[in-house]
């Protein structure tokens, strides 16, 4: 930080502060109207897939002990829950989508969730409309309506079924149901062999993930109550040498990230409209980004002849540091992990929940090497590096140098949640995390510990959906 206060140009500063002011209100403008299920380029396969995955895993823990299924419904929602869920947003998709396989895949989870009157409306409706809806009708009536097979074989059946729908969950459940009243006790013995092997395989890959999740909980528990047992020492959680409130004026650093932000504001934009799907490009949109910000930081609050980012963001561990680095990271991940699940259980009754374009990627379940590599670097390195060098590092660390602490943890991390355009839950989840990593960053003096557990947290959740839907 240099000894006498910079002077800046209070024309720069009014028209950085409108171009930043225009650039969040038309982020917040795009987020509220364009439709969720734009953000998703084949939001048909997606929403099946998903879905799909999730009506296997619920057919698999049927045919589980009670115990399973009871752990499961403990640790994320009953079957009865997710197919509600999942036929809304599938009623979301039928008013957005033409695609008439979305219209039958609807019909089919009304049907296996008991609305058969919502079905048989529909075959009412279908049997004299356009094609395909003739036919869609016609398998619905039969596999779920107790309709006559008019001499239909059941070939003639599975061939029809087989140009309705792509294979997966929904093709299954109606072939089974067909297979049933067409009395082909092979064809029936085949899908529920599909079916089973299907969610077996989905079964084992959620008991994985969930001996992981309970193995890094009761590791991250041991950790904070070893932490805690060591509150009353003196620079105990002590990792790094940064100071809170920090050596800079506030009144500069909320300058210098004005804008710094303005800058970056106009050059994530022009990232964003340009959409290119090159590959180099989306690599270095993050970090061309935000570097308009540090470079102001770097030459604005860091002092010339003295320490720079590395010291004055805690970046470098103090001797012996690495031990509690460790603890303060599982400790903050288990933490994180329970109040996600908090809020979740929270949520279910009053039938709250992220909507599924929120979480759902296409290049990591769907992309090749090279993109799933890209995406990674992006969400496990870059993400966590450069917000929590900014949301944390200078946004918070500037608002500690006029207000309290939880004044400058909300009011940083509830700008942190905005950014990011989630929900109302998915909002909740991340103010949560600004708060816990801020809190963090004060008590260590160090910004690694909120790094690390960012990146692993951030790693987890991409791990996750390749695992389940890849």
């Amino acid at each position: 930080m240099q000894d006498s206060e910079p002077r800046f140009s209070p024309f720069v500063t009014k028209l950085a502060s409108l171009v930043l002011l225009a650039g969040m209100l038309l982020l917040a403008w795009l987020q509220v109207t364009v439709p969720k299920l734009d953000r998703v380029t084949q939001p048909e396969q997606a929403l099946a897939l998903m879905v799909g995955r999730e009506m296997d895993l619920d057919g698999a823990l049927a045919r589980e002990p009670e115990w399973a299924r009871t752990f499961f419904e403990w640790l994320s929602s009953d079957g009865k829950s997710e197919r509600k869920l999942a036929i809304t947003w599938y009623e979301e998709l039928a008013v957005y989508s033409s695609r008439p396989t979305v219209q039958l895949e609807l019909a089919i989870l009304e049907a296996e969730d008991g609305r058969l009157e919502q079905v048989r409306r529909k075959v009412e409706a279908w049997t004299a409309g356009p094609d395909p809806f003739p036919s869609f009708a016609r398998l619905l009536k039969i596999g779920y309506l107790g309709g006559k097979q008019d001499q239909v074989g059941s070939k003639a059946l599975e061939a029809a079924l087989a140009e309705a729908l792509p294979a997966g969950w929904f093709a299954d459940r109606l072939s089974g149901r067909l297979a049933v009243s067409s009395g082909d006790q092979a064809w029936s013995s085949a899908v529920d062999q599909a079916l089973a092997d299907r969610g077996k395989q989905i079964l084992q890959r959620s008991y994985g993930l969930a001996l992981v999740q309970l193995g890094g909980v009761f590791v991250g528990a041991m950790a904070a109550l070893f932490l805690l047992s060591r509150r009353q020492e003196q620079d105990a959680w002590r990792i790094g040498a940064a100071l809170m409130p920090p050596p800079w004026k506030g009144r500069v650093g909320m300058l210098v990230l004005v804008r710094g932000g303005a800058v970056g504001l106009v050059v994530m934009l022009a990232f964003l409209f340009l959409e290119s799907e090159n590959l180099l490009v989306r690599f270095l949109s993050i970090p061309l980004s935000n570097l308009p910000l540090l470079i102001l930081a770097h030459r604005y609050l860091m002092n010339r002849d003295g320490p720079g980012f590395v010291e004055w963001l805690g970046l470098r561990p103090l001797p012996g540091a690495w031990r509690p680095l460790s603890l303060v990271v599982l400790a903050a991940l288990a933490v994180g992990f329970l109040v996600e699940w908090g809020l979740g259980k929270v949520a279910e009754p009053l039938d709250l929940s992220s909507h599924w374009t929120e979480w759902f990627d296409e290049d990591l379940i769907w992309g090749g090497a090279a993109v799933v590599a890209v995406s990674l670097v992006e969400y496990v390195l870059f993400a966590p590096l450069f917000e929590e060098l900014v949301f944390r590092g200078l946004l918070f660390a500037t608002l500690r140098r006029r207000f309290g602490f939880w004044l400058s943890a909300t009011l940083s991390a509830a700008i942190f949640a905005l950014a990011h355009g989630y929900g109302l839950l998915g909002f909740a989840s991340v103010i949560f995390s600004g708060l816990l990593w801020a809190w963090v960053y004060e008590k260590t003096g160090s910004l690694l510990p909120g790094m690390v557990a960012h990146a692993l947290n951030n790693l987890m959740v991409c791990l996750t959906e390749m695992w389940l839907l890849r």
